[in-house]
């Protein structure tokens, strides 16, 4: 088993981007972040934070939404990403499991498993090994690995498009919102995996989630994101423990329990961005 501690080398590196979408609307106002090798890094925010966004403009799939980064810089191990095709970068080992699963309906779960493996040019040997890997972590879809993906619940379309992810051999995942129209006992479960992956197969996680409370408890470091800016930052146990980060993304403050929409977001922006 690999050390689950993140390292110090810094692995994929955002600095200072801007992002603008049609030539017209600015989404992301000078993000910057790092993922170490072997990390959880969480991106943080509610809907409309710029998360899929920033996760996009590392990838590379923001040219297919007419989005542009008219300012700073993407690098992955010191390479300027500007450019790259999002299919060379996952030759390179990055790769991004879209929000919403985006499984293949008309293939099984198995060829949707396999189409993960169409870059690789290592063996058939090696890819079926790699599936059995898959199936260890997701033993659930191995029962329906005949099935249709359509016809799969959405818990079992996640574990699927992890497991495409997987079947990659990817160095690094961006996984963009996990825990999106899942029960709380699947929501778990899927993060129980990252974990286990991450610990197991050294595989480094960017995740963005608006779950804050079960991310936070996943993951190594955390950004919050608000309108497109980075508001706060920190190791994840410390943001556990931040009394803003209590009151405003996980409902508790002092007083105890409190409803996010209760909370002015005036007030939070007015902290946070002064």
């Amino acid at each position: 088993m690999l050390d689950a501690a993140p390292t110090t080398e810094k692995l994929l590196e955002v600095n200072n981007i801007e992002v603008i979408y049609n030539h017209v609307i600015l989404v992301l106002k000078g993000v910057s972040l790092h993922v170490p090798k072997g990390g959880i890094v969480a991106l943080l925010g509610g809907n409309g934070a710029g998360k899929t966004t920033t996760l996009k403009a590392i990838s590379g799939l923001l040219a297919s939404e007419r989005g542009d980064i008219t300012k700073g810089s993407v690098s992955y191990r010191g390479e300027d990403l500007a450019g790259r095709d999002p299919a060379d970068l996952v030759r390179s080992g990055v790769i991004q499991v879209m929000e919403g699963r985006h499984c293949f309906e008309h293939l099984t779960v198995e060829e949707n498993l396999l189409t993960g493996a169409y870059t690789r040019k290592d063996g058939k040997a090696a890819i079926a090994a790699d599936l059995e890997m898959v199936y260890d972590y997701f033993p659930r879809i191995k029962e329906r690995r005949k099935s249709l993906a359509g016809y799969t619940s959405g818990g079992e379309q996640q574990m699927v498009a992890m497991g495409r992810a997987l079947m990659s051999r990817p160095e690094t995942i961006l996984l963009d919102e996990p825990s999106m129209g899942l029960a709380p006992q699947l929501v778990e479960q899927i993060f129980e995996i990252v974990k286990k992956v991450n610990e197991e197969e050294g595989v480094t996680f960017l995740l963005a989630e608006q779950n804050t409370n079960v991310a936070l408890r996943y993951a190594h470091y955390g950004y919050i994101l608000e309108s497109g800016r980075v508001v706060m930052d920190g190791p994840a146990a410390e943001l556990r423990e931040n009394p803003d980060v209590k009151e405003f993304y996980l409902g508790m403050s002092d007083e105890g329990r409190k409803s996010f929409r209760d909370v002015r977001s005036y007030r939070r922006r007015k902290r946070w961005l002064s």
